[in-house]
């Protein structure tokens, strides 16, 4: 069976469609494209005009792959910007009228479960793990094993909305940067205290700032879901790549290796938020995940038809 799930994240919009076989999820293909249907909502409370229009043409194309690829069933879900926006209805009755797709709209804890349950589809054996997601408008804890969670948490700071909260200059500007920083560790701190208490030993990182830093720091010339796939990043590579980050300007950062230029500006913040979790979590190494909601989203869906 053939099946495509969609996720509208605060700075882009995937579709990844596979077959499901025997248990397993074979044959993955993934569609990235930056349509920040999150930006402003933080400040304004609502989804531009713009934005609408961007996601839904996103949406009629994807939709329209669906078909060309045959499948049978496709699922969509929206995150922490269509969560927060006071005219998600419009958002919702135009993707059903034009693209002909139902988006559902989930809770943070619903996201991170999601989160949780794709990973377990990309690793052998799950020993207690702590998954992070760090997306554009929010970032999910998550704490389990096979057996399932015990812990998750949504906390609403993102790469998105941290950039258009704080940095405004370019190249980034230190006393910027360093508010940031501060909110970001005074924002996570409870949960942050919570999680070291549980003594985890294997960090697992999921979403665009993570695999886009693993990208970075291989230099990937072409984006590789293999290489990218249970890589490792230490908190040393990422100290030193957030230090370089921090001194280019945004035309630099669009040529850099491994990053997309439609993630340049944001890319920072991301990092940075990752920084701060491990840092203050005193875990030295992430393994990167390109097993995500996504396919936690094809895993749930399969499960409720059986």
């Amino acid at each position: 069976m053939k099946i495509g799930t969609i996720d509208i994240g605060t700075n882009s919009m995937r579709l990844l469609i596979a077959e499901y076989k025997d248990g397993k999820i074979i044959n993955r293909k993934k569609y990235v494209n930056t349509t920040r249907i999150g930006q402003g909502v933080d400040k304004q409370g609502y989804i531009t005009d713009d934005a609408i229009k961007r996601n839904i043409d996103a949406l009629v194309e994807f939709s329209d792959i669906c078909k060309t690829e045959s499948c049978e069933k496709i699922y969509c879900m929206g995150t922490s910007a269509l969560r927060d926006s006071k005219n998600k209805d419009i958002f919702v009755e135009l993707a059903k009228e034009k693209a002909g797709i139902n988006v559902e709209i989930i809770s943070g804890d619903r996201e991170s479960n999601l989160g949780f349950r794709g990973v377990l589809e990309g690793i052998e054996k799950a020993e207690d793990i702590l998954v992070i997601d760090i997306g554009g408008g929010s970032t999910e804890f998550i704490i389990g094993n096979d057996e399932g969670i015990r812990f998750s948490k949504s906390e609403n700071i993102g790469a998105l909305r941290m950039t258009e909260k704080f940095l405004y200059k370019d190249p980034i500007n230190e006393t910027e940067f360093y508010a940031m920083s501060n909110f970001i560790y005074e924002e996570l701190k409870n949960t942050l205290e919570c999680i070291k208490k549980d003594k985890i030993k294997k960090l697992v990182g999921i979403g665009g700032t993570i695999t886009s830093l693993s990208a970075i720091n291989q230099e990937l010339e072409v984006y590789s879901m293999d290489k990218i796939h249970n890589s490792k990043v230490t908190l040393n590579e990422i100290e030193l790549i957030l230090q370089n980050l921090k001194k280019m300007t945004l035309n630099d950062k669009k040529t850099l290796k491994g990053l997309q230029p439609k993630r340049a500006d944001i890319i920072t913040a991301g990092v940075e938020i990752l920084h701060t979790i491990m840092k203050n979590l005193e875990i030295k190494e992430i393994t990167v995940s390109e097993y995500d909601n996504l396919e936690g989203l094809m895993c749930q869906n399969i499960k409720n038809m059986s």
